[in-house]
């Protein structure tokens, strides 16, 4: 009956103490709001360590979960005012060679990057009078980076990127 006690006295010590208050809860951010920006007819500055780029201070700062997407204006509809977005990064093909347009930010500010395989000076039409949108994603909408990773979202399309995220985009801010 003693071995018994024991045990029960080991186990219930072992079961009492293990119990504890966690410091791991999680708070999501539910602070992080979808928006758009845009740059309306930018040109790019050129540096001899960068190349071509455009650089821009971010406001609102992001969270680390979050990311920017960046839209291109590459015309409108035809017969409509409708523009037509086309998602950066992209390689473009001409008669020169390739021109890429690519961007990479963090939690304060943005660059665009504009390359070729050609001097690009020789068709400043890539490089003058750009509009370009920037869209500010939540790194899910759980608030939790883990959610983010393990699905993968298509966000080459503009509109479905507005629609999904219930983005009034009649309400774009101006960067420049």
């Amino acid at each position: 009956m003693k071995k018994i006690i024991t045990l029960f006295a080991f186990v219930s010590f072992l079961a009492v103490s293990s119990c504890t208050t966690s410091d791991d809860n999680f708070q999501p951010d539910n602070d992080t709001i979808s928006e758009v920006f845009q740059l309306t007819n930018v040109n790019f500055g050129f540096n001899s360590e960068d190349g071509y780029n455009i650089y821009e201070e971010l406001n609102p700062v992001l969270f680390n979960e979050d990311v920017i997407l960046i839209y291109r204006k590459v015309g409108s509809i035809s017969g409509t005012n409708s523009p037509i977005w086309e998602q950066i990064p992209r390689t473009i093909y001409n008669s020169n060679g390739e021109v890429d347009y690519d961007f990479d930010f963090s939690v304060g500010h943005f660059i665009i990057y504009a390359r070729a395989t050609y001097n690009l000076a020789l068709t400043p039409e890539y490089l003058n009078n750009q509009t370009f949108r920037i869209v500010i994603v939540p790194g899910s909408p759980s608030g939790t980076a883990k959610f983010a990773n393990n699905v993968k979202e298509d966000y080459s399309d503009y509109n479905a990127v507005i629609k999904k995220y219930n983005i009034d985009d009649s309400n774009v801010k101006e960067l420049n």
